[in-house]
Order: structure tokens, then C-alpha cells, then sequence
């Protein structure tokens, strides 16, 4: 059952990879093995564009989530009770069970508010998105790091705070090295799911900053081209590496 449930989940997938080198440009027919789309992939400067528009929202979204979400996991383990904390961990895990179109539709007012009001953010764009995507992988990286932190054992904590050691000194000796590999994790997740989005970046992108998501999402209504399943195959090859060299850095680590 464990092998038809993997088999139901990854087989679709090896579909896309596998019907990435077909030479026809229909994927219900196989012609033979090409490397076709792959070039026409490269050569493709709008799908080459939004690819490194994703890549460069997902990089910044994804660094700025780890370090506001290390700050927040702090602030709800380390600090039993405060005035408001209700609220603050209420606020953190909002968009947890919020529809992305609620949540894409309360930033884009946001953002027209705060134009008129401030001046900034002058229009959609990419900076926009950046916000948006923080929203949206901020409360994973928060949960993965405040479970780490609830499994720390304190006393090493305890111990190089007796011997004289500062506190922002054992944080970045200490306990930084000990909660890496949610870190880590929490890096991957956010990176992946600021790729993955298209809901809400559809909502607060402006004309000069469309994302690799739109333009797969836009192309399918006339047909799923084979340049999109290339682009899947290399996304996943990419996305596959990171995992397995996560995994496999965490394990040496153990040993």
C-alpha cells in the first residue's frame, strides 16, 4: 500500500520528466528523444526573465523570513508571558489557515494604502512580491525553528552563561549551530513555497514583474507546452539536490 501510495504521488512526475525529451510537440505521442525543448527553453527570454524574477524573490523572501522567524520563535519560547502574546503568535500563524486569496487581496489594499498615504510602495513590482511571499513563509520558518528551540536542552545555554559568556555570544556560538538544521530546513520550505506561489503573486505583481508561476499558469490555457514540462525537469532536479544535500549534511552531522 506504502508503494502504490508513492507510486500514485511521484508517477505523474515521472511523466513530466520523461515527456520533456519527446521531439513532438504533443505529449500524448512520443516521436523520439530530443533535447528540443530544452533549447527552446534557453532561448526563450520571457520564460528566462520570470525565471530569475522567482529566483530573486524566492532568495530574498525566503533570507528575510529565516531571520524575522528566528526572532519570533524566540520572543514565544523564550518569553513564557507578555502583554499581547495572544495575539503576537496569533498573528504570526494567520496565514497558516488563511486562503491565499484572502491574503493576496489584504496585501494589494495594504499596498494601494500605503502608496497613497507614504508614497511607498510606488506601484506593483517586485518589492511588493518580496513582501507578500515574506507573509506568506514566515509562519513555516517560525514553527520549525520554535520546535527546534522547545527541544534545546538549556543547561549548555545555562552553563556558557555561568563561565561568563554574553548572551548574544551564545546565541551565535550556542544555540545558532544547534537550531541549523531548521534553519536549514526552514530556508528550503520558504524557498519553495515563494517559487510554488501564484495566487497571491497575481494579485500584487505589477506589469514589470511576473513570475515564473504566472507565465506557466498563462501558458496552460492554450495547452501545456513540452517547455513547460523542461522547466518543471529542471526545477525539480534543482529543488532535488538541495533536499539531498540537506539530508545528507544533517546525517554526517548526527554521525
Amino acid at each position: 500500500m506504502l508503494f502504490l501510495g508513492y507510486l500514485f504521488l511521484y508517477f505523474p512526475l515521472i511523466c513530466i520528466v520523461v515527456y520533456s525529451f519527446n521531439e513532438s510537440r504533443l505529449i500524448s505521442t512520443w516521436t523520439g528523444f530530443s533535447f528540443k525543448w530544452y533549447k527552446a527553453l534557453v532561448s526563450n527570454p520571457i520564460m528566462l526573465r520570470a525565471a530569475l524574477t522567482s529566483l530573486k524573490v524566492a532568495c530574498l523572501s525566503a533570507t528575510v523570513s529565516v531571520i524575522l522567524g528566528i526572532m519570533a520563535a524566540i520572543v514565544i519560547t523564550r518569553f513564557k508571558r507578555f502583554r499581547g502574546k495572544t495575539l503576537f503568535v496569533g498573528a504570526i500563524t494567520a496565514p497558516l489557515v488563511m486562503p491565499e486569496v484572502v491574503t493576496g487581496l489584504s496585501l494589494l489594499m495594504l499596498f494601494v494604502g500605503m502608496e497613497k498615504i507614504f508614497g511607498w510602495p510606488s506601484g506593483s513590482g517586485t518589492t511588493t512580491i518580496i513582501i507578500a511571499h515574506i507573509t506568506l513563509t514566515l509562519p513555516y520558518v517560525t514553527m520549525l525553528v520554535q520546535a527546534r528551540l522547545q527541544d534545546l536542552d538549556k543547561s549548555i545555554e545555562e552553563a556558557a552563561l555561568d563561565l561568563g559568556a554574553s548572551p548574544l555570544k551564545v546565541f551565535f556560538v550556542i544555540t545558532l549551530p544547534m537550531i541549523s538544521p531548521a534553519i536549514i530546513l526552514g530556508w528550503l520550505l520558504a524557498f519553495a513555497l515563494s517559487l510554488d506561489d501564484v495566487v497571491i503573486a497575481s494579485f500584487v505583481a505589477g506589469p514589470g514583474a511576473t513570475t515564473l508561476p504566472m507565465i506557466v499558469f498563462s501558458g496552460l490555457r492554450f495547452g501545456i507546452s513540452p517547455e513547460i514540462n523542461a522547466l518543471a525537469t529542471i526545477l525539480m532536479a534543482v529543488l532535488s539536490v538541495g533536499v539531498l544535500g540537506f539530508i545528507v549534511w544533517t546525517y554526517k552531522k548526527k554521525i
